[in-house]
């Protein structure tokens, strides 16, 4: 069983950034594509960003292209997700997750681990 611990997230206003943390609990984290979704109130789980496991490879929902970077640091078994340029719609819960089998998805149900998820809120 994994862990993955979420750090980061706030109240920001519309403009700002944010920087989000999911650190995992064992060494085979270098192994799993990791990825961000994020979850706002009354809306489904969606998908925000996904890094292949050696973090070569990155992709981006449309919302937040160009304004949000994923990246991960397999020495640390840390991944991140940097806000710039927020804004009121990014406002939701953002979870950290894993595919044990580094498979490339962007499928929500294809991951296997998740992160307690962190609140971000951005003002207007």
């Amino acid at each position: 069983q994994v862990q993955l611990v979420q750090s980061g997230g706030g109240l920001v206003q519309a403009g700002g950034s944010l920087r989000l943390s999911c650190a995992a609990s064992k060494r085979t984290f270098s192994d799993y594509t990791m990825a961000w979704f994020r979850q706002a109130p009354e809306n489904e789980r969606e998908f925000v960003a996904v890094i292949s496991w050696s973090g070569e490879y990155t992709s981006y929902a449309d919302s937040v292209k160009g304004r949000f970077t994923i990246s991960r640091d397999n020495a640390k078994n840390t991944l991140y997700l940097q806000m710039n340029s927020l804004k009121p719609e990014d406002t939701a819960v953002y979870y950290c997750a894993a595919d044990r089998d580094g498979i490339w998805t962007i499928r929500l149900h294809e991951y296997d681990y998740w992160g307690q998820g962190t609140q971000v809120t951005v003002s207007s």
